[in-house]
């Protein structure tokens, strides 16, 4: 398989965006070793609107940029589990049928929306919190806290700012896409 050469820009980009988005400087700290990142929009963005293998390696690489840059070491465990992250919200576009580059985004698409964030990020990082029970001896209480509070917090901050703006980006393609049926 070969990417283009917009696809390796846009996966740059994004993970640059979500990699220092993602630095404790931009987050506010919540548990052990867990931050509320305004940093997932980006990754959720970037999921939708270029599809699930840009959102796994904007999250993967993203996510191993934090880690570097944080001081933190690298935890393959949880870049993993944003990379997980930006699968399953990059199948968004799959499941609306490209209604986004429609400029549709309608109450409906808006659930599915929230509904894949919360099921990428119990999955997503449901995977780095068994990995790390198992592989690293964390302890299993501390993980599963993590867990909710990393699933739950990720999914309001996905929420909030994505409705922002994805219907911003139907609003625009909309506009577009009347143009082209004017032609």
């Amino acid at each position: 398989m070969s990417l283009s050469a917009k696809t390796v820009v846009v996966i740059a980009i994004g993970a640059a965006l979500y990699g220092i988005g993602g630095l404790p400087m931009f987050g506010i700290p919540v548990f052990a070793n867990t931050t509320l990142k305004p940093a997932m929009a980006v990754l959720a963005l970037f999921a939708v609107l270029f599809g699930p293998l840009v959102g796994f390696l904007v999250g993967i690489i993203g996510h191993w940029v934090t880690d570097l840059f944080a001081g933190w070491g690298v935890w393959f465990t949880w870049e993993l589990g944003s990379g997980i992250v930006g699968l399953i919200i990059g199948l968004y576009p799959i499941l609306t049928r490209g209604r986004l580059d429609m400029g549709l985004f309608s109450k409906l698409d808006f659930s599915l929306f929230v509904a894949l964030a919360f099921v990428a990020n119990v999955v997503g990082y449901g995977c780095s919190a068994f990995l790390d029970a198992v592989l690293y001896a964390e302890p299993f209480t501390k993980v599963l806290v993590q867990l909710v509070i990393i699933a739950l917090s990720n999914t309001i901050i996905i929420a909030l700012v994505g409705h922002l703006i994805l219907t911003s980006v139907a609003k625009r393609k909309q506009q577009s896409f009347n143009l082209k049926e004017a032609y």
